[in-house]
């Protein structure tokens, strides 16, 4: 088949199309004839060598095919069926072995591109919602960086639940998609921020904060938080949250902090597959999911250089 393998780490021209042996299922594996490939910031910090990875492999965990074999002990898949997966190593390539308990069935009605590269951003939209915090209909949240890949699909889906959503962006362009996503109030970054949550929440701040920027907005995260709130600090964009006295968070209102990491929300197999369909059924009904770029695989090289170069909007694809 043909892939992306990075031989060694470095930038986007360590990239290598070529030619690879293609995968044998496993006993508990499926193979997918890709159709989508989602590429994503940790492919790069991967390829540079910032978190471990071991040269060469074929780069990619996200995407959308479909299957045509099945491991001898898969008995819920079957050849032809569409399904989409955000954690198969080697997804950049024209076949992929995904284990079939990480297999997402795709709906009808649901293109492959949108099942390919936004299921990621999709559920890591999810699981602050309905997981790591619990706000209700009513309720009012501030998102950090809410015209983000992320901040713009977790919009829409709270204001499907009825909660009112302040976002922060930093550009006239971002307050613009922002807004479109449904927020109600869009401010920006800067020191009278605090001091705009107050009063749009009649100076009781929000119950939860979701916080992916990290150090520059962590403590007026804390800040923008009602008596026993919820700070959710879900990415580090600007860098992680540095050390702070947890005692800090008594005087400051009894408040709570918590770092989830979307593995700890999809480890079960029906639990995955649940939130997946909670993700595919707002497709259906309309949420948009924003694919902002296709590049032909053998071009992965580019795709990876405008993602670093932050010239893409919403999620990129590959397609074989």
């Amino acid at each position: 088949m043909r892939a992306i393998q990075v031989t060694h780490h470095g930038g986007p021209e360590v990239l290598n199309y070529g030619t690879v042996d293609d995968p044998i299922p496993a006993r508990d594996e499926v193979i997918a004839r890709t159709t989508a490939i989602g590429v994503n910031f940790i492919d790069t910090y991967l390829r540079r060598g910032m978190y471990p990875s071991t040269p060469p492999y074929v780069p990619g965990t996200e995407g959308a095919g479909e299957i045509v074999a099945v491991g001898s002990d898969v008995t819920d898949l079957e050849p032809g069926q569409r399904i989409a997966w955000v954690d198969a190593p080697g997804s950049y390539g024209e076949l992929v072995a995904v284990r079939s308990a990480r297999a997402i069935p795709v709906p009808d009605g649901v293109p492959d591109v949108v099942a390919g590269s936004t299921m990621l951003r999709g559920l890591t939209a999810h699981y602050p919602l309905d997981g790591s915090a619990h706000p209700a209909a009513g309720d009012t949240i501030l998102l950090h960086a809410g015209a983000g890949g992320v901040g713009l699909i977790l919009t829409q889906l709270a204001k499907r639940r009825g909660i009112t959503v302040i976002t922060t962006v930093s550009t006239d362009e971002k307050a613009a998609l922002s807004a479109q996503a449904g927020a109600d109030h869009v401010l920006r970054y800067g020191d009278d921020l605090v001091g705009q949550v107050r009063d749009l929440t009649d100076g009781k701040g929000v119950p939860v904060v979701y916080d992916g920027v990290g150090a520059d907005t962590f403590e007026q995260s804390l800040a923008s938080t009602a008596v026993r709130g919820i700070v959710v600090v879900f990415g580090a964009a600007s860098g992680p949250v540095p050390p702070f006295d947890i005692q800090r968070l008594n005087p400051a209102g009894s408040l709570s902090v918590t770092r989830p990491t979307l593995g700890h929300f999809i480890a079960d197999t029906d639990e995955l597959r649940w939130r997946s369909g909670e993700y595919f059924d707002a497709v259906l009904d309309g949420l948009d999911a924003r694919v902002g770029q296709e590049y032909r695989l053998a071009d992965a090289a580019q795709a990876q250089t405008d993602l670093e170069n932050r010239i893409t909007t919403g999620a990129t694809a590959l397609i074989p």
